[in-house]
C-alpha cells in the first residue's frame, strides 16, 4: 500500500503533494514501482496534529482521487476520520475506507455496511490509559469489530492494522510488535503501518529520511508473523524485499 499524503503537514512529507498534479506523478511512480494500492489521505495524524474539516479534507483529495480514477484503476484507500469524507471519496471512485480512529465517527460502521467496501480497523484510544495492556488493545479492537458486525459488515471486508504510533508510547509500540498474536489471533487480514514512524526514529536515534532499513526490517518482521498488507512511503524498496521474501518461501530445489 503506497502512502500519498495531500496535506501540508504529514510527519514525513507534509506539503510535497498538496497539488494534483504532483500527487498524481507521484501516485504513478508508486504504480511503476509495483504499489497494489494507492492510500490517499488529507488530514495529517502526526502526534500533536490539528484537525481539518470535512470541507477542507475533501477538497484536499477529491480531486486527486478523480483524477487518478480516469488514469488507472488500481485500488484506492481513503485515509480518514470521518464518515462524510468517506462517502465523498467512495463516490469518487475510492474502493475502501483507512480509519485510523478505531470507529470514533458513530457513522462510519454504517456507512461500511451501506456500501459494502473493505475498511481497515485501526487500534486507537483517546482520554485512557492502559489497565492491561495488551488484552486492552485486544479488547477495544474486539468491542470495535463487533460494531462492524452488528451495523452488517462482513468479515471478509474488514482489515485489522495494529495502531503502531497511535495511543502508544514507545515501549508500547515494541510491547506490541513482540506479541502480533494480539492483532493477527483475531482471525482477519493485518495491515501494517510502520513507516518511517518514530519508533524507528528512537530506536536508531535517526531523523525521518533515514528510517528506510528500520522500517524495510519491521515489515519484514511483520510479514514473518502473518501481516497481509504493509503501508509504506518507499514502495520500490519494499516490493524488492516482498519479492525477496517470497523467493526464498516458494523455492523448490
Amino acid at each position: 500500500m503506497g502512502i500519498l499524503n495531500c496535506t501540508p503537514d504529514s510527519f514525513s512529507d507534509g506539503g510535497w503533494y498538496t497539488e494534483p498534479e504532483t500527487a498524481l506523478a507521484r501516485v504513478r511512480q508508486m504504480i511503476a514501482q509495483g504499489a497494489d494500492l494507492i492510500d490517499i489521505g488529507g488530514e495529517s495524524t502526526r502526534p500533536g496534529y490539528h484537525g481539518v474539516s470535512a470541507d477542507e479534507e475533501c477538497r484536499r483529495i477529491l480531486p486527486v482521487i478523480r483524477a487518478l480514477r480516469q488514469e488507472s484503476d488500481i485500488p484506492v484507500s481513503v485515509d480518514t476520520v470521518k464518515a462524510s469524507v468517506a462517502e465523498a471519496a467512495l463516490d469518487a471512485g475510492a474502493d475502501m475506507v483507512n480509519d485510523i480512529s478505531c470507529l470514533q465517527d458513530p457513522d462510519m460502521a454504517e456507512l461500511i455496511a451501506k456500501r459494502g467496501c473493505p475498511y481497515c480497523l485501526t487500534h486507537n484510544r483517546y482520554g485512557s490509559g492502559y489497565t492491561d495492556y495488551l488484552k486492552d488493545v485486544r479488547a477495544d479492537l474486539v468491542s470495535a469489530l463487533d460494531m462492524l458486525t452488528r451495523a452488517g459488515v462482513p468479515a471478509e471486508n474488514i482489515i485489522v492494522d495494529p495502531g503502531i504510533g497511535f495511543a502508544k508510547n514507545y515501549e508500547q509500540n515494541l510491547e506490541l510488535l513482540q506479541h502480533p498474536e494480539t492483532v493477527t489471533g483475531l482471525g482477519y487480514p493485518v495491515l501494517l503501518g510502520i513507516s518511517r514512524k518514530s519508533v524507528i526514529g528512537n530506536t536508531l536515534n535517526v531523523p525521518t529520511e533515514e528510517r528506510l532499513a528500520g522500517t524495510i526490517a519491521l515489515n519484514v518482521y511483520g510479514m514473518l508473523h502473518g501481516c497481509a498488507f504493509l503501508r509504506v512511503h518507499d514502495v520500490a524498496e519494499h516490493v524488492q524485499a516482498v519479492r525477496m521474501m517470497e523467493a526464498v518461501k516458494n523455492f523448490h530445489g
